[in-house]
């Protein structure tokens, strides 16, 4: 689930688009272009941090208590460790991404963990991580919790526990000029797509790629990429003709864009985001006090308007509320 669109100017961002596309498929890339493809992608990202960390930073959020009821249901094992470490693939905004600084983790979730953690007593640190590392990485304790727009699903339940704080669907997005157009999944039979590693979207892609083979109808090729950032350099190079993400990231893309892309088709597959947390481990009850509390005050919708998602926003969050 992630996007980050040119910021240091779309000039800059056409030039690494240039590099890309001389690249060819991931299968027979060089080391050198593997290299240069890297850089393209990190000066993507270097530019849309700052330039939404600017818009960010207009919109403050106002402090948030602790509530003493709601820090007492977390476990000392957990009060202990004295931070709690809360994960996100930062390549995903406005959800979350790095700031200008080049390492500060900012966004929705970072802005929603922080305030969680107030209430709750906790000190809260935001690291990055790749999207796929951040569940194994719950399961191995490196990682308290993880707030990176993940979608709650029967499947990762099996391993992880989850609070539900939002809705988003899943959207296409393309180049504006000589790009394609895909109005469902069953559209993208014959086309090329990109996603990121460990995503509902790539297991969507994968999954229409075999129904689209069964009846026989061109394959899908899906170039799965360890990040959105990668993803979006794709779809702008050519290497890809669709792009899929979560609809508020796909939306903030082509808004950031220019132009330069558009949404195609509607959204769908509409369905929780959860915040994953370590299986049984007495979190879930206390995250999802705390998020209410959050809801109750009025900091929840402020956060959500601060990053222009506020369409996403729930009223009724639950531990484990995956709907398949």
């Amino acid at each position: 689930m992630r996007c980050n669109v040119a910021r240091l100017g779309w000039a800059a961002c056409m030039l690494a688009a240039v590099l890309v596309t001389g690249c060819g498929s991931t299968s027979t890339s060089t080391t050198s272009k593997k290299a240069a493809a890297k850089k393209a992608a990190s000066a993507l990202s270097t530019s849309t941090s700052s330039t939404s960390s600017s818009k960010g930073a207009t919109s403050s959020i106002p402090p948030t208590s602790k509530i003493p009821a709601i820090a007492a249901q977390v476990p000392a094992s957990v009060k202990s460790k004295g931070t709690y470490t809360v994960a996100a693939d930062a390549t995903y905004a406005p959800n979350e991404f790095i700031a200008g600084d080049g390492h500060t983790v900012i966004g929705m979730d970072a802005d929603l963990a922080k305030a969680l953690g107030a209430v709750m007593g906790l000190k809260i640190n935001v690291v990055n991580a790749t999207f796929d590392s951040i569940i194994p990485g719950i399961q191995a304790g490196k990682y308290d919790m993880g707030a990176s727009s993940f979608t709650d699903t029967k499947a990762r339940q099996k391993v992880v526990d989850f609070v539900t704080y939002f809705s988003a669907g899943t959207s296409f997005y393309t180049k504006a000029q000589g790009g394609t157009s895909v109005a469902a999944l069953a559209g993208l039979c014959g086309d090329t797509a990109a996603v990121e590693a460990g995503t509902t979207e790539q297991a969507d892609a994968t999954a229409q790629d075999k129904k689209c083979k069964a009846a026989g109808k061109p394959a899908v090729s899906v170039l799965v990429y360890p990040n959105q950032n990668e993803v979006n350099l794709a779809v702008q190079s050519g290497r890809a003709q669709i792009g899929m993400a979560d609809s508020p990231v796909a939306a903030y893309a082509v808004k950031q864009s220019h132009g330069l892309l558009t949404l195609a088709g509607q959204p769908y597959g509409t369905a929780p985001y959860g915040l994953a947390l370590p299986k049984g481990n007495g979190m879930a009850k206390p995250v999802l006090d705390a998020l209410r509390a959050l809801m109750a005050n009025g900091t929840y919708m402020k956060i959500l308007d601060k990053w222009g998602i506020q369409a996403g926003a729930i009223s009724d969050p639950t531990i484990n509320g995956a709907t398949s």
